[in-house]
């Protein structure tokens, strides 16, 4: 298996602005819109402070992910709503499932995609309207507009800006958006789309490692599933990230040398740089990607290249 270190020259990146018109807005008003989640989501929400996001999944009973979020309160007059930036294409199954939990809390969800902007700000703040440099999952409010710290990529920094959708966009060059899908993939942390519904638990996106599971919260759909991965040493799948010559897409398989008759892994995102290097994150065994050559599709499809995660795990930290 071939692992290679981040090349410098793959670093460089337009810096700017673009539309994420992909994600789609989860608005949840009422007064027990915190409790409520708090009761559903792998990340706590009763705690969560106004300068502070989440990331989070929903699962189900067995602890498989069926949409993650990026969530955060959002003041709206004399009230605070939480919004849940996710996946557009899972918005509408995700809100009929997150409702049937409802029941008798005083929580409306509704779908906010059009009553909200969403906007990427990649690299340095001072070509961007990223006013100030902001650590992965903290927030900052600038009048009607909230802009949420991500995961870098390569070094370079990565902002979210949530605002009404009739405020004035964010300032900066524009940008297109496959550039900002591969600092997405090149952050290491993914965010959950149709192809992967119900594939995986949290920790096999390392969700663990970079904010998006608390294991000291109560109980929520799958709860014992993700705790028992995570403290009886039964996990044997983590995320990576891999390049390819050929396209990858999300639900790709992939394949070891260790093992030709079954797959190894699965694709859970994937983008192509400037050089046309396709990128991804994968999640697969981890004896296979530690031990095996991997490859794209079937044991003879494209070879597949893994590079080191640009954080740490949490079982290293």
């Amino acid at each position: 298996m071939s692992n290679e270190a981040f090349s410098p020259a793959l670093a460089h990146r337009p810096h700017g602005v673009v539309r994420l018109d992909h994600l789609g807005v989860v608005k949840i008003t009422g007064e027990d819109n915190a409790k409520f989640l708090q009761g559903q989501l792998t990340q706590d929400f009763a705690l969560l402070g106004l300068n502070e996001a989440r990331l989070t999944a929903f699962c189900n009973a067995k602890g498989r992910m069926q949409a993650s979020f990026i969530g955060f309160k959002y003041t709206n007059g004399d009230h605070t709503d939480i919004l849940l930036i996710c996946s557009k294409d899972l918005l509408a199954a995700t809100m009929k499932r997150l409702s049937m939990f409802v029941m008798r809390a005083k929580a409306v969800l509704t779908d906010a995609s059009a009553e909200f902007a969403a906007y990427g700000l990649l690299g340095n703040p001072n070509s961007t309207s990223a006013a100030q440099a902001l650590s992965p999952w903290s927030k900052t409010d600038v009048g009607s507009v909230s802009i949420v710290g991500l995961y870098p990529a390569q070094g370079v920094a990565r902002q979210m800006w949530v605002g009404p959708a009739t405020a004035l966009p964010p300032q900066g060059d524009a940008i297109d958006l496959d550039a900002w899908l591969l600092s997405e993939v090149q952050s290491g942390v993914a965010t959950l789309s149709t192809p992967i519904f119900e594939a995986l638990v949290p920790q096999m996106l390392n969700y663990e490692s970079v904010g998006g599971v608390n294991f000291k919260k109560g109980c929520y759909p799958g709860q014992e599933v993700v705790a028992r991965s995570q403290f009886r040493g039964t996990l044997k799948r983590r995320a990576f990230i891999l390049t390819c010559s050929q396209a990858m897409a999300a639900g790709n398989l992939i394949y070891s040398s260790l093992d030709k008759e079954q797959e190894c892994g699965l694709v859970v995102q994937a983008a192509k740089d400037a050089n046309g290097l396709w990128w991804a994150i994968g999640s697969m065994q981890i004896q296979a990607a530690s031990e095996g050559q991997l490859t794209l599709a079937s044991p003879t499809g494209a070879a597949l290249t893994l590079h080191p995660l640009p954080y740490p795990l949490l079982e290293d930290i």
